[in-house]
């Protein structure tokens, strides 16, 4: 018999052996319930005490004989609507906690640096944004480099749908051999707005900045991002960001 489904709903692998046992047996005392599920009898009265704690058994005394028996199988159901209810239960109060383990988490990292390496690193820092932006926010990037990997372009592309979702805007920044076709296509996302920088430096690295928060990748021939969580920091940038865009001209479809 499969018994996975009762270990996914929190039976232990003792507690499913002597529940099939007493499902089989009925009215029973200990010694049948031990041989018929190989349970030792040194763990058995516990593992009874628990299955009646669940609901899923119950004993009679009859002439100082204990005698146990397994509830029918459709109050299983019963079990799992109470673990739900203490599921509820327990997120409402860690709702209510949520904001106090935010405040401590914070106060810890008010300042960091953190190094991601490859596709998936990179893809990593740039989703923090939707962990600290809300609707209506934005997000900058500036440097954009003309050639990245392609696979990066379907995930830039992907994000946008999700970023869309959420309601971030953005600004876009991209160097100046960017092709027209790919500003085109960041321009025909709601909210996104994709310009060339006003200047001809060239790098392979771009900058990301919002809220608190600064990563500075490289998409080529190493995927490496680094993210800095400093307010001061990302003021920096942003001053630096918001110049260049005053410089820049809307991009002429």
């Amino acid at each position: 018999m499969n018994t996975k489904i009762l270990e996914q709903i929190g039976l232990t692998a003792g507690e499913i052996k002597t529940y099939l046992a007493l499902l089989k047996l009925g009215t029973t005392s200990t010694g049948p319930i031990a041989k018929e599920s190989q349970v030792s009898r040194s763990k058995l009265y516990s593992i009874l005490d628990k299955l009646e704690k669940k609901g899923l058994a119950s004993h009679i005394e009859k002439n100082g004989v204990t005698y146990f028996q397994g509830v029918e199988p459709k109050k299983i159901q019963d079990y799992l609507k109470k673990k739900e209810e203490e599921f509820q239960k327990l997120e409402k109060e860690f709702q209510n906690f949520l904001p106090t383990l935010e405040a401590f988490h914070k106060e810890k990292t008010a300042e960091k640096v953190s190094v991601y390496q490859g596709s998936k690193g990179l893809i990593t820092a740039h989703e923090h944004l939707y962990l600290k932006l809300k609707r209506v926010e934005w997000y900058y990037y500036m440097g954009i480099p003309a050639f990245q990997p392609q696979p990066h372009h379907l995930y830039w592309q992907r994000d946008h749908e999700r970023r869309i979702k959420a309601g971030i805007k953005c600004k876009l920044l991209f160097n100046k051999d960017t092709p027209k076709e790919i500003l085109k296509n960041r321009n025909s996302y709601k909210e996104c707005e994709a310009r060339h920088m006003p200047t001809s430096i060239k790098t392979p690295t771009m900058f990301m900045i919002y809220k608190d928060t600064v990563v500075i990748a490289t998409q080529y021939p190493a995927v490496i991002a680094i993210e800095i969580t400093s307010k001061q920091v990302a003021d920096s940038f942003f001053a630096y960001f918001n110049e260049f865009w005053k410089q820049s001209k809307p991009f002429k479809h």
